[in-house]
């Protein structure tokens, strides 16, 4: 029996990892399958490493949580208008391994995946817009849904992460960002993609609709790094520290 390692952030909503935990079910956003395909392709010669390191992060986190379910929250591929050679490899792949894995697979449509449907004749498995579960919407976060009636919103899209500066080096953390939106909570995921940590927030522009209606200084930050949960306090708290500090 595996530990099970996990920090609730609300009395229903537990970090494990790079995953968020809702009883039975265990929710990931931006996988991005194809990507060092695609950077090849702009001129970086970057080896095909992170689809074995996915497969073994999922299997960690539903080994430490017990999870049935999952639900991956947009931007399963990454190319926009096609399915290249190794998406189509790995999104068999991998629908194969959680088939096998899970109970029930759920795919909420991202920006990345407007052609996705098509794998739906592959697997047997639902895709959608965005899910009311229990009393979380869960959308992918690129657009505001015209009714919200859940207290709680968990969206991906963003990729947040943080920058610490140490010196003249930055070293990026993937994080969770938790705060007020419309008077409800938004919960901000981090990527389960392991070429790039992500979007800096404190040094980088945000691009999610969401979070650009929302007061990010009043954010918490949850800084998470190999199954480790680090709350970093607010966010306006943790900018004034590195501009102090720098």
């Amino acid at each position: 029996m595996v530990e099970k390692i996990s920090t609730f952030i609300t009395e229903d909503l537990e970090i494990c990892d790079l995953a968020l935990l809702i009883e039975d079910t265990m929710i990931i956003a931006d996988l991005h399958l194809g990507y060092e395909q695609y950077l090849n392709r702009e001129g970086f010669m970057l080896p095909s490493f992170q689809f074995e390191k996915i497969l073994d992060r999922i299997d960690r986190i539903r080994e430490s949580s017990g999870a049935e379910n999952i639900i991956i929250n947009g931007d399963l591929k990454h190319e926009f208008g096609r399915v290249t050679y190794q998406e189509n490899r790995e999104l068999k792949r991998l629908l194969d391994h959680l088939e096998e894995n899970f109970n029930n697979i759920i795919l909420i449509k991202g920006n990345h995946d407007p052609i996705i449907p098509y794998i739906s004749q592959l697997k047997n498995f639902k895709i959608l817009e965005s899910l009311k579960f229990q009393d979380h919407l869960i959308t992918h976060g690129h657009f505001i849904p015209e009714r919200i009636e859940t207290r709680t919103i968990i969206i991906g899209h963003e990729h947040p992460c943080i920058g610490l500066r140490s010196g003249e080096r930055i070293e990026k953390v993937k994080c969770y960002l938790i705060g007020p939106f419309r008077g409800e909570k938004l919960v901000v995921m981090p990527s389960f993609n392991f070429v790039t940590e992500g979007s800096d927030i404190l040094h980088e522009a945000i691009i999610s609709p969401f979070l650009k209606e929302s007061e990010l200084s009043k954010f918490r930050v949850y800084a998470v790094e190999d199954f480790k949960v680090f709350d970093f306090g607010t966010f306006g708290e943790v900018a004034r520290i590195m501009r102090e500090g720098g």
